[in-house]
């Protein structure tokens, strides 16, 4: 699994060491891992996937790597989309079958419901466009060599609030600052929330079965406002900061309301 030490990849790797899986860890270092999984740092781009894989034996390969996944107009998005296209087409010459992508709701761009593996694309942001990018041309190999594609689709993720870089440790840090407010939108857009435990819980099931491939939403599958989400945020931390509603506009590629689908995901999570 690469991005093994990210705020993702950390619990991911819990997660399947908890289902008894043999998990090799790749991450860039200074990460806490859990120590059940065996540890490789370097970068996913400078790896010799053809010795790798030749003397672990991989069946399956988790990709999790990303840069910026927290600043969505960032550069390195589109820079950085060719190593993650060259690592893909390395696993596959490698004799790599079995690919699970991390992808996110970005990809569609604006979308007002339910999204579906059939949601057209339009991505509005350079991380949006990189992840429909890498999607397509992962699904190109993976397929073309007869193996299992799997792009799992995230949305808005809570928990481990200290290092997931969000607007909720935005806030924690705020209030640590003694400050007593903060500028917000109206908060009235309503988003698809998972606590992290249970995100990576569902990634782990979906990369230890084959059954359900293509495109698969991890999910909660209901929307809540955001402003409803922040203010049970402050409560429950027991914080004294305050939102000002209305100090900013919503973001252009920010629906009213948009949620993923639990479709494939239950499928996955009753094993059926």
């Amino acid at each position: 699994m690469t991005g093994a030490g990210g705020y993702i990849g950390t619990h991911v790797v819990r997660a399947l060491a908890d289902r008894g899986t043999e998990v090799l860890a790749l991450h860039r270092g200074n990460a806490q891992i859990d120590s059940r999984a065996r540890e490789i740092v370097s970068d996913f781009a400078l790896l010799d996937v053809g010795k790798l894989v030749a003397e672990e034996g991989l069946e399956c390969v988790v990709h999790l790597a990303w840069s910026d996944g927290f600043s969505h107009d960032s550069p390195a998005h589109i820079d950085n989309l060719p190593d993650h296209v060259r690592f893909v087409r390395a696993l596959v010459d490698a004799g790599v079958r079995h690919f699970v992508g991390l992808g996110t709701m970005h990809e569609v761009g604006y979308w007002e419901g339910m999204i579906t593996e059939a949601s057209p694309n339009a991505p509005r942001s350079l991380y949006g466009i990189a992840k429909n990018a890498l999607r397509e041309a992962a699904r190109l190999e993976i397929v073309k060599a007869g193996g299992v594609f799997q792009w799992l689709r995230v949305y808005y993720i809570l928990g481990d609030d200290q290092r997931n870089k969000s607007l909720f440790s935005k806030i924690i840090g705020w209030e640590a600052e003694g400050k007593e407010s903060f500028p917000f939108t109206m908060g009235l857009s309503k988003h698809d929330f998972i606590q992290v435990d249970d995100l990576a819980d569902q990634i782990a099931q979906a990369a230890l079965q084959s059954a359900v491939t293509g495109v698969i939403d991890c999910c909660s599958g209901e929307p809540v406002a955001l402003r409803d989400k922040v203010e049970q945020f402050i409560a429950g931390q027991g914080l004294a900061i305050r939102p000002q509603y209305g100090a900013f506009p919503d973001r252009a590629y920010d629906s009213p309301a948009v949620w993923g689908s639990r479709e494939k995901i239950d499928l996955i999570l009753s094993g059926t």
